[in-house]
This record gives structure tokens, C-alpha cells and sequence, in this order.
């Protein structure tokens, strides 16, 4: 199955904004620049599965959602 880079963006955005943060104070977090973010969040680049993993528990959601195989931010513990 192939996720969709657009999908992952959107829902990073999504993440970001509902906390009101800039994509440089995530960007800073991951230790990346600012355009690897918008980058990510425009669809053009996937994050790779480490960063993946970082966003998901920064944001305490599960990957899956942030792929899009689910709706449902919980992560089942």
C-alpha cells in the first residue's frame, strides 16, 4: 500500500495549526530546517519513518493517523 505524501502533509498542518505552532518551531524540534517541514506539509517530500515516529508522539497521535489509514487520533495502548 502507498501512502499519499499529500495526505501526510495535510495532517501535520492540521496538527501544527490546531496548536497555533510556526512550521519552524516543529522544524526545530526535528532539528530540521523550515523547508524540509513545508516541504513535507505541501505533499512534495514524505518524512522519513523516524521523523514519523517523532512528529506522532510529539503530537500524541498514531501513525496511522497521521498516514491516513484511520481517522482516529488514539493511539491504542
Amino acid at each position: 500500500m502507498e501512502f499519499s505524501k499529500k495526505i501526510i502533509g495535510e495532517r501535520i498542518k492540521l496538527l501544527r495549526t490546531e496548536r497555533g505552532l510556526l512550521a519552524k518551531e516543529i522544524a526545530g524540534y526535528l532539528g530540521f530546517a523550515k523547508s524540509s517541514i513545508s516541504q513535507i506539509e505541501h505533499g512534495l517530500h514524505a518524512p522519513e519513518l523516524t521523523t514519523l515516529f517523532s512528529l506522532a508522539n510529539y503530537f500524541d497521535v498514531s501513525v496511522d493517523y497521521i498516514l491516513g489509514r484511520t481517522d482516529k487520533r488514539e493511539i491504542n495502548r
